[in-house]
């Protein structure tokens, strides 16, 4: 495998036209950006500060320093309700560890299932070597527990789930989460589940599918700290599996990045253990920017919007004819506003958009004014008749 034979990132082509758009001098407008407007709690600032003043700037385990390893113990025990022991966690950014986990349960030649619409799995896939093969998602965008089941063959290694989802805000069932563990048990097969998003719920509740075995052995849970303490640039986030696989992914640690800074996680200790109401916080803001945004897409006639349960994005459906490229391309042009095309996610998106709603309430309203201009006056177009 050669890195040149791997695409780049799928929202790569409107990061630079964005780009040439501001170095232009133009004024972007974003409702693409996937990070809360946040600061970072000036307490876990200070707990990095701290720690590098009290000399966390060496070497430590690549499992990831004590502190953390326990402190992620007792986050997942108790809101996650998953029994992990010390071997079964490992302090990793949130991305690299679904390359990692995917280096540690794949054979050389081995397929991957991921979610259509979904997060850009299929890169780190192909980077560890494997096939993605596209599961469709119901069109409410639940689990489609058939069409898993349909694309599962003897070389599928692996069944990516992401919930709260990006991109489309959909939190996933208890009931159908238990009939997928049950299936991908009984096949020998790893689920790999992205939780990076677990705090930001609205509706429903967010139940981790690792919860439901007494100790880990299927489920891979991957989690981040990023959106739930608006820590994005920080890189901070862990795995909880079975001991095989985590000393597995602790082998790819040790030859490629050695450690993660300790004195991040130290602060990512500290977070998870004290940190809790800042959580609240956020999620008490983002409530009201996902209210606000809901009533904006209803107010735009070419979108149906869809459940926005978690997360902070909505995936409305355009009605306008034309690609959800072209519209993403054209906005940007004409319009000044940045969103990601539906087709980033999968074959699933095109006719969709995702819109973020994680930016400043004004930034938001000011990008919604527009896209409904933009699609107002292409509605109002007269059509060419044919003679």
């Amino acid at each position: 495998m050669f890195l040149k034979e791997i695409e780049g990132s799928p929202s790569l082509e409107m990061v630079n036209l964005v780009l040439q758009k501001i170095s232009e001098g133009k004024k972007i407008v974003s409702l693409a950006i996937g990070e809360p407007s946040f600061d970072t709690p000036p307490e876990i600032i200070k707990a990095a500060s701290d720690a590098m003043n009290s000399g966390a700037t060496r070497y430590v385990s690549s499992f990831g320093t004590r502190t953390v390893r326990e402190a992620i113990k007792r986050k997942v025990l108790r809101k996650n309700g998953i029994h992990a022991e010390f071997p079964n966690v490992i302090f990793s950014s949130t991305k690299f560890s679904i390359y990692a986990a995917l280096m540690a349960i794949s054979e050389r030649k081995y397929d991957a299932l991921i979610p259509d619409p979904g997060y850009f799995y299929a890169e780190p896939v192909v980077l560890s070597g494997g096939t993605p093969v596209r599961y469709r998602l119901a069109d409410d965008y639940t689990l489609n527990l058939d069409e898993i089941k349909k694309k599962v063959t003897k070389a599928t290694r692996a069944v990516i789930i992401n919930t709260p989802s990006n991109p489309t805000g959909r939190v996933f069932g208890k009931s159908e989460l238990k009939e997928l563990l049950a299936f991908c048990s009984e096949k020998g097969i790893a689920v790999l589940s992205d939780e990076a998003y677990e705090d930001l719920v609205y509706e429903k509740e967010h139940v981790s599918i690792g919860s439901m075995e007494k100790e880990p052995r299927t489920v891979v849970s991957i989690y981040s700290l990023s959106k739930s303490y608006s820590m994005t640039g920080w890189r901070a986030g862990y795995v909880v599996a079975n001991t095989g696989v985590i000393k597995l992914i602790n082998r790819f640690f040790e030859n490629t990045l050695t450690c993660f800074p300790p004195f991040i996680q130290e602060a990512s200790a500290y977070a998870l253990d004290n940190c809790d109401a800042r959580i609240a916080e956020f999620r008490t803001e983002l409530a009201k920017r996902r209210r606000a945004l809901m009533e904006m897409v209803e107010g735009i006639d070419a979108l149906e919007g869809n459940p926005i349960e978690g997360a902070f994005y909505a995936f409305p459906k355009c009605s306008m004819k034309m690609t959800s490229r072209d519209l993403s391309v054209r906005l940007l042009e004409e319009m000044n506003v940045a969103l990601l095309p539906g087709t980033c996610f999968g074959p699933s998106g095109e006719s969709h958009v995702r819109i973020s709603f994680s930016g400043s309430p004004g930034e938001t309203k000011e990008g919604m004014k527009r896209l409904k201009e933009f699609l107002e006056a292409r509605q109002a177009m007269p059509t060419r008749q044919s003679h």
